[in-house]
């Protein structure tokens, strides 16, 4: 019985070491596991810290930059601004004598009534109907300040033709005016409201503003486009040149619509519409010289072309035959007579679109005001 005992003794003996071996074997490779992970999955947490880390450096910064990006074209703005009101003169010995015309008598052409009208106001409609509302807002200020001024030229010059009126509505006679709701009307939807802000704030942010020349209001003629430079009055109207009137050359027009027109007449048509005025004319158009340009102006304009019996300036041709611009060239085909238009109106002055060419380059509208009307101020009374 002891023998027997003995051996069970050995046996569990034997079981008890069999057992420290096997937990000893998982201790061993419990800690294996937790070493490998800690090889392979620590440095990707530490480095995922770190991205993060960096990343939010990496906003901070740009923020800080954004920041001081809004900060400099902020500061750019106001030393724009800061510039152009240095520009803009103040004399009251010289301007005073404008302030009467803070408000204006207004004939309405379609029902022969006059609406007295605060200057401020009436300008709102004459730029909504004069330039479009889609050019830039340096384009709408310079037109702003150039339809205040040739109002008060036309009230100064316009020896009473308005019986108790100062200036009518009709642009064949005096600028073109339209009121707040067909400006609206011709707008569409979507765009109204952001272009009668725009246009407020056009007229507003130049109020009482005109240009002088010498001390005297100009007459601050206007146009469409100037084919790429502008007209001196005198091969327009003839009499004599206005001094801040001058041919200056305009980039950037060629890519509007007013820039280029073709009219197609055929002989026929030609021929009658010049009788209408001339009626001796005649032409044989097999005469090498039956239509030809004798003659252009310094600023490239038709200023004398004989047509058949007849030597006509190119802004009576234009007159006669509906043409947008006496920039011109003309060809005699075999049934019509073709004309390839450059350019919209009569060109002097401020070109439209030549305006807004020069904002869209970065010109403000006291510097657009000063490239088409030489030796100018603009002063504020």
């Amino acid at each position: 019985m002891l023998k027997i005992k003995t051996i069970k003794i050995y046996n569990q003996s034997n079981f008890n070491k069999e057992k420290i071996i096997n937990l000893n074997m998982k201790k061993i490779i419990f800690a294996y596991l937790i070493f490998v992970s800690i090889i392979f999955i620590l440095p990707t947490v530490f480095t995922r810290k770190i991205d993060t880390n960096e990343l939010k450096e990496k906003m901070a910064n740009q923020k800080s930059q954004e920041n001081s990006n809004d900060k400099n074209d902020n500061s750019s703005v106001s030393d724009k601004n800061s510039d152009i009101s240095k520009e803009i003169k103040k004399d009251n010995s010289i301007t005073e004598k404008y302030r009467k015309y803070e408000k204006i008598k207004l004939l309405h052409t379609s029902t022969n009534e006059i609406q007295e009208i605060p200057m401020e106001e009436y300008l709102k409609g004459v730029v909504s109907a004069e330039m479009p509302a889609s050019f830039d807002e340096e384009a709408l200020k310079a037109q702003a300040v150039v339809a205040r001024t040739y109002t008060i030229y036309s009230i100064e010059h316009n020896n009473g033709k308005h019986e108790g009126a100062d200036i009518c509505d009709n642009s064949n006679c005096c600028q073109a005016w339209i009121s707040k709701d067909d400006r609206l009307s011709k707008w569409e939807e979507a765009k109204r409201e952001e272009y009668l802000s725009k246009i407020e704030r056009a007229v507003s942010l130049t109020e009482s503003q005109i240009i002088l020349y010498n001390g005297e209001v100009i007459d601050a003629f206007f146009h469409s486009n100037s084919g790429g430079k502008t007209e001196v009055p005198v091969n327009v109207w003839g009499g004599t040149n206005y001094p801040y009137l001058q041919a200056v050359e305009t980039a950037g027009e060629s890519s509007y619509k007013q820039y280029s027109s073709e009219v197609d007449l055929t002989k026929e048509e030609f021929e009658n519409k010049i009788k209408e005025k001339h009626q001796n004319f005649e032409i044989n158009y097999n005469e090498d010289d039956a239509i030809k340009i004798i003659e252009y102006t310094d600023s490239d304009r038709v200023k004398t072309i004989k047509i058949g019996n007849l030597n006509l300036s190119g802004v009576e041709v234009r007159q006669i035959l509906g043409l947008k611009s006496a920039n011109f060239e003309v060809k005699i085909e075999e049934n019509n007579i073709k004309f390839s238009v450059k350019g919209y109106g009569h060109g002097v002055g401020m070109s439209q679109t030549g305006a807004d060419a020069l904002a869209k380059s970065g010109e403000s509208y006291v510097q657009i005001i000063k490239h088409f009307y030489t030796g100018v101020d603009i002063y504020k009374f």
